[in-house]
């Protein structure tokens, strides 16, 4: 028997809902380790006939055996359980949107880099599985002088859309991610060098290509560490290495930040639906955004993400604010541009409104911030979000942890959309129908 869980009986519960963490806990800025909670056990994941129906944001700290068992009361706000919770939810991410992104020993990895001349290089990086080789090779844009920096891998740029001089001014590395050296963007074939490496178990039926793209990024940071962060006279500052992109690349940037967390700041711009919008306050909207129902499935699994189109999506049992909430507890920029419907600019602020409440629960809410604006072309960085840029890049690549902001900046006709009700059930038992 399906459960459902209303939107419409929620909003007189908020006040009850309470969130806080414990007193004394230290929050890493960053990890050394792709995923720290690789060693818990993966929960039990039913298939779609056997999920609950929910049409509120799922709850990041229920466990997934209570979220499936309808057990709301299953839960932890504790930062000592998040790293389990993370390793539910991107179980859960991989099992019902985009299939395994496969783990890597550095043993089979080997890394080298060339000068090309005083402010460029090539960094690249092998993977070896079996008999079968992928070779990512980077460009590299780094300063003139010797020194240790910080880094920012951008998707298809060194600093993907974002203007390049908020990173050089800062002496912030940039390192290009050729993503079709991994599967081809548009085009996915089971050719590819990474269905090649990993086929034909992984393919691009039940693997989408957000799951093998963000496989690359963590292998380039694998050769940033097989290197010890030494690309020549310029020495990368492992702990300060930062992800950024728009659009499907502002997805590509989430995704692969919310996977690894070696990543100390991601930037995603512009991401829309399948990035940092919420499933399902897209399908909510009356007007035709990127949902399930017409986003592209190749990017996806299309064996996992189909099956939740139209109203089957109030039964997938995560959403787009816990793929923003793998972030925590390092850094998370989101923005959004008004101008594009298409982008479903609204529900990036439900859905940012939600990730907030994660990162206020665990203490770091300065750590995570959005901005939605307009009046610029699609992934055109805008002057109104450079002092929020800024504020990141300061704070989270330069090291200067003395500063403190909440960003959140969003038109003022959002301010009539009620957020909150997307999650006022989180932590109260008595509201299923």
């Amino acid at each position: 028997m399906k459960t459902c869980h209303f939107l419409s009986v929620l909003v007189t519960v908020l006040a009850v809902a309470t969130f806080s963490t414990k007193a004394g806990e230290s929050i890493p800025l960053v990890y050394n380790v792709e995923n720290s909670g690789a060693n818990y056990p993966a929960p039990s994941l039913p298939p779609l006939g056997s999920l609950p129906y929910d049409q509120i944001l799922p709850d990041p700290f229920l466990w997934t055996s209570s979220y499936l068992n309808t057990n709301w009361s299953g839960r932890s706000t504790s930062f000592a359980d998040w790293e389990h919770h993370r390793s539910e939810i991107i179980a859960e991410i991989e099992n019902y949107e985009i299939g395994t992104k496969p783990a890597v020993d550095l043993s089979q990895v080997t890394a080298s880099f060339t000068n090309n001349d005083a402010n460029n290089g090539v960094l690249t990086v092998t993977v070896t599985v079996g008999t079968n080789i992928l070779t990512l090779t980077c460009p590299v844009t780094h300063p003139s002088t010797n020194g240790i920096y910080p880094v920012c891998i951008g998707m298809n740029e060194p600093y993907g859309s974002l203007r390049d001089k908020m990173f050089t001014s800062r002496n912030i590395v940039g390192i290009t991610f050729v993503h079709n050296q991994v599967t081809t963007y548009y085009h996915p074939q089971n050719t590819d060098p990474f269905f090649k490496l990993y086929g034909p178990a992984q393919n691009i039926h039940n693997t989408g290509q957000y799951a093998a793209w963000a496989w690359g990024i963590s292998r380039v940071i694998d050769g940033l560490y097989k290197l010890n962060g030494n690309l020549g006279g310029t020495h990368i500052d492992l702990s300060h290495i930062a992800v950024t992109g728009c659009s499907y690349a502002g997805k590509m940037a989430l995704i692969s930040g919310a996977l690894d967390e070696r990543v100390a700041l991601t930037v995603a711009q512009e991401s829309g639906g399948g990035g940092a919008n919420s499933w399902r306050y897209n399908h909510y909207q009356t007007n035709k955004v990127e949902d399930i129902d017409n986003t592209d499935y190749q990017w996806f699994s299309q064996e996992r993400l189909r099956k939740f189109a139209h109203d089957n999506v109030y039964y997938l049992p995560e959403d787009h604010h816990e793929l923003d909430a793998l972030v925590a507890p390092r850094a998370l920029f989101l923005t959004g541009n008004t101008n594009y419907l298409w982008l479903g600019n609204p529900s990036c602020f439900v859905c940012s409104m939600a990730a907030q409440q994660v990162y206020q629960t665990l203490g770091i809410e300065d750590r995570f911030g959005f901005n939605v604006d307009g009046g610029h072309q699609h992934c055109f960085f805008p002057n109104d979000q450079t002092n929020d840029l800024a504020y990141f890049l300061d704070k989270f690549m330069s090291g200067q942890t003395n500063l403190s902001k909440v960003v959140a900046s969003h038109p003022p006709e959002y301010a009539t959309i009620d957020y909150a009700k997307w999650y006022a059930g989180w932590g109260v038992t008595n509201t299923l129908q």
